[in-house]
Order: structure tokens, then sequence, then C-alpha cells
């Protein structure tokens, strides 16, 4: 959608984005809006003429979401947090909706990506370390996320342009396309932490995470067993994780319910086999667990996923007999 400046900030507004105050606007300004859902994720595109812009510090409660802003045409400098850099085509950077920000920008075309917090692996402390930090988009993981949301975007347009039929399946699709994205940011955000180095409290909950990472599968893993396996007391374990969004027995919840997901969309296996997998003996409790993480079932999921996979399969002789016939 293309709109003057009333117009596009009520757009803009609409899509969840904290209010900016542009300085240099005028009656002639002209941007351009489209947006698009994928699972728990939003995508905007912005088309922005040459601005200079303001977003004040917003209440706590309104910061279900964080942003990663990918830029593919022009140059913004931003500033956020203790983050202060310039973005080309391409670059993208993490940043917080609740935070005040300022950048200035030439005209410019850039996909921001609302992401759930609690989608994405990071803590509150990282947070405060990567926002308003350029991250490459040429080079390595961040490459990836830079490719994947402009080309996410740009094949939703040519699929609304093209009328495309089996709306059934898109919201399996869209779930695992969304899973995939997020798990890029995360590599992507880890990649630049790495970049510096952690203090000593962070150093042993990283080594921490990567231990219960490795041993997911182990029905015996415990707050008491890592402690003891890093030498430390129960007590102090918890007080490394006190600040952090998750604690350590939710951490281990969370990643093997995570885990779970990434098995049942591949399909080949019942809903109560793969719980049982990763330690969840009670079907029930799984259930109502993996409903509220993730806001649908995981029958849902693997009900879609087989729709889809009898869809593929039914498809395949069709396009292998056109492709003879040429």
């Amino acid at each position: 959608m293309i709109g003057n400046l009333e117009t596009f900030q009520d757009e803009l507004a609409a899509t969840g984005f904290p209010p900016l105050a542009n300085k240099l606007a005028g009656a002639d300004f002209r941007g351009r809006i489209a947006t698009r859902d994928l699972g728990p994720l939003r995508l905007v595109s912005l088309d922005t003429p040459e601005s200079a812009c303001v977003g004040r510090e917003r209440d706590a409660a309104d910061g279900e979401h964080l942003a990663i802003k990918v830029m593919t045409r022009g140059r913004t400098r931003i500033e956020q947090g203790r983050g202060d850099a310039e973005l080309g085509p391409a670059d993208l950077m993490l940043l917080d909706p609740t935070r005040t920000i300022r950048f200035e920008s030439t005209a410019a075309t850039h996909v921001t990506i609302l992401v759930p917090r609690r989608e994405i692996r990071i803590r509150p402390a990282q947070i405060d370390r990567l926002v308003g930090k350029r991250i490459d988009g040429n080079h390595g993981p961040g490459a990836l996320v830079s490719v994947l949301a402009r080309d996410v975007l740009a094949r939703d347009v040519l699929a609304r342009e093209s009328a495309r039929s089996a709306t059934e399946f898109r919201e399996v699709e869209a779930l695992r396309s969304a899973a995939a994205v997020i798990e890029l940011i995360a590599v992507a955000l880890e990649a630049r932490l790495g970049d510096e180095q952690p203090a000593p409290d962070e150093w042993l909950r990283n080594r921490i995470a990567g231990y219960i990472e490795a041993r997911l599968a182990d029905p015996d893993l415990s707050p008491l067993g890592i402690a003891t396996a890093h030498h430390i007391s129960v007590r102090r374990l918890h007080k490394l994780f006190e600040d952090q969004p998750l604690t350590v027995a939710a951490l281990i919840r969370r990643r093997r319910l995570e885990r779970c997901r990434a098995e049942l969309t591949g399909g080949g296996r019942t809903v109560t086999a793969v719980a049982a997998r990763w330690g969840f003996s009670d079907p029930t409790h799984f259930s109502k667990l993996f409903k509220t993480t993730f806001g649908y079932t995981a029958r849902a999921l693997v009900t879609s996923n087989r729709a889809l996979t009898t869809k593929t399969r039914t498809a395949g002789p069709e396009q292998d007999g056109d492709h003879q016939g040429t």
C-alpha cells in the first residue's frame, strides 16, 4: 500500500510498530507498506523517502516482540541502547520496540521481522549487548536471514498475484517456514554475540546451556545433576539463571518441546512416541504444554504435515508428466 504521511503512520501502527516522529516528513511524503504474517512472525516491508525519526520508550507490557530489521536498499544509521551503527544493503540489526530509538536514513527499503520474544532463545543481558549492533548480512548466518526476509515477502506477493489455491496447506507451511526463520535468526544473533568476550557468569551459563542441549533426551537431566556436573551448588545454579527469561527447569522443558516440534514436523512417528523420547511420559500433560507453548496442538501439526505430504506425493506424477510432454 502507498500512502501519505498520515495514512502511512496509521498503517505502520496497525502492524505493531512503535509510534515514530519523522522530522523530515512533509506534505509530499510518500511511503509504501506491505505486510505478511508467517506463523507467529510478522514481516513488514517499508519503502520510505529520506527520513530522520525518533521513537520514544514504551511500557514493557507492549514488548511482546523483538524486531529484526533487514536493509534491502539505501543506508540507515540507528541508535538504540548502547549501539550506534550504520546499515547498508543486506545488513541487519536486532531492535527492541520498547526502547528509545533514533535513526536517519536515505531513501530506503527495508524488511522488519517481528518475532515473539518467547520464540528466541536470548536472555535480557544478551539483548542489551546486541540491540543497535550491526550484523553483517553479506556473510555467514546473517546473510541467510537477509535473503529469507526478502524472499519470503516477495513470494507472498507473487502468490497473491497468481491466486494460488490449496489454502488448507498454508498453515503448516507457514509454521515450518517460521520455525526455520526463527532458528536462523537465533544462530545469527549467537554468532554476533560470539564476537564479544562474555563475562564469567555468562560463560558458565553458556557452558551449562550446551550441557543441557546435549542431554535433553536423558530422563534424569535435572538441576541437581547439572549443578553436580559443574561443581557448583543448586543455589548457585539457580542464581546464574535468575535474571534470564527461563529458569533451568523451564529451559529444559522448552528445549524438549522444541525438539518434539521439530521431530513431529519431519513426520514418521506418533505424538506419544516422540513425547516419550524427549521425556514426556504423560500424553495429556504433554499436549497441554505443547498447546500452551506454541499456540496449536501437536496432533494438529502432525495432521497438517501428513496432508501436505499427501498433496506433494499426489502432485509429483502430474509434474513429471508435464515435464515429459514438453
